[in-house]
């Protein structure tokens, strides 16, 4: 990362004094609660195109946590078009999703699905793929081919077609797809921007999943991270970015806690898409904060994306992994025993139902478990999975990991 010095850039290359974007960020940070979302009316079918104005196209991803903020900074300030937001998903998202999917595939291809088709409803002109190191990557080739057969018209900009490759082949597929007049070094900048802003979301959501659990005003942490994620929303620059980051930790860390001294502490790993999307694992994490628990997650995109070292992963976990076993693999195996190691009450290991790479991980978490004592709690999600089963086995984890920690004390 570096730092920006002296006048502000902005989308044109136009200069800016600094106290134009600093007033809009702090009043953006008074607002506690995000703005509310005014979204187009649905639609379906083909929409008239209007090449010259690259400007009113409406790109949309798929749901992905709080990632989608940085989604957001990349299509306005890197593609210079009209970010789609989706709304909060319904059961009609995944049901949407499941009957336009064969049974065949993983709960996250279907959870994708519907976000698109809900996007392409809400007037989206392009959809936007880059999930899963897995078969996740190669999904989007599918999932294009399954909307055009539902009678959509849009483009696909599917990122999984130069996944490794430089930036600046990445910015050759968004001059193609979305905007012909997009420069490289502006989009090169601007990538890197975002960059920096996914490493300060996932630094923020690591310190909310220590400590919120044992907040001592009900709501302080949930209040205080949507204000830091409300400030990040309006930023246009790197500068923008660090500011904003910067005032939302010293937020979150001036928060009041009643944190015991030895809370119990539970590790998630699994795989890449349901471990991450709250939506997906059905608030797998808030639930787990709930009950007072310490959270941690290795996985982030951060870690698996930005900063990823699989030789080093598999060189701290000799002992059980010594080839990359697929996508998250030696992050799971890794994260797993770092847990261990640190002294965790526990893992959950969460991943979609018939996930190849993260079922042959199960008997290497086992052997782990063995060996250390660690208990690991095993949870498959797919389309039909509820909220009741998913409560009732974390409920007898907790206890579980409460007597077992109150019997060393």
């Amino acid at each position: 990362m570096h730092e920006i010095g002296g006048d502000l850039l902005d989308d044109f290359g136009t200069t800016q004094t600094r106290e134009a974007p600093r007033a809009r960020i702090v009043a953006g940070w008074q607002r506690l609660r995000l703005p509310r979302l005014v979204l187009p009316q649905p639609r379906r079918g083909k929409r008239a195109r209007k090449p010259d104005r690259h400007a009113r196209t409406q790109v949309a991803f798929l749901r992905f946590g709080y990632y989608d903020i940085a989604f957001k900074y990349f299509v306005e300030q890197v593609l210079d078009a009209v970010y789609l937001p989706l709304p909060e998903p319904t059961k009609r998202t995944v049901e949407l999703g499941s009957r336009n999917s064969s049974d065949s595939v993983c709960a996250p291809f279907k959870h994708i699905l519907g976000d698109y088709i809900e996007a392409l409803e809400l007037g989206a002109d392009v959809l936007v793929q880059f999930a899963g190191p897995c078969r996740l990557g190669y999904y989007g080739e599918l999932q294009e081919s399954i909307l055009r057969d539902m009678g959509y018209d849009f483009k696909m900009l599917n990122f999984a077609t130069v996944t490794g490759k430089p930036l600046t082949k990445y910015i050759e597929v968004c001059k193609k797809q979305v905007n012909p007049n997009l420069s490289v070094p502006h989009g090169v900048r601007g990538m890197l921007a975002m960059f920096s802003l996914i490493e300060h979301l996932d630094e923020a959501n690591e310190f909310y999943l220590a400590n919120a659990g044992f907040e001592a005003e009900r709501g302080s942490f949930d209040r205080t991270l949507a204000a830091y994620h409300a400030d990040l929303r309006i930023s246009v620059s790197e500068r923008d970015i660090s500011e904003a980051h910067k005032r939302g930790m010293e937020a979150l860390r001036a928060l009041p806690t009643r944190k015991p001294a030895a809370p119990l502490r539970v590790g998630v790993v699994g795989e890449f898409f349901t471990a991450m999307e709250p939506h997906s694992n059905l608030g797998l994490e808030r639930k787990l904060l709930d009950m007072g628990v310490e959270v941690h997650r290795m996985l982030t995109l951060t870690s698996h994306q930005l900063r990823h070292n699989e030789k080093n992963l598999r060189a701290g976990a000799s002992d059980y992994v010594r080839y990359n076993m697929g996508p998250t693999s030696s992050m799971t195996i890794a994260g797993t025993l770092k847990y261990a190691q640190e002294g965790f009450d526990g893992v959950i290991h969460a991943k979609s139902s018939g996930c190849t790479p993260e079922v042959d991980c199960m008997p290497v978490l086992q052997r782990i478990s063995r060996d250390t004592g660690m208990p690991v709690l095993y949870l498959s999600y797919d389309s039909q999975t509820s909220d009741t089963g998913l409560d009732t086995r974390l409920e007898a984890f907790y206890d579980m990991l409460a007597m077992k920690k109150e019997k060393t004390k």
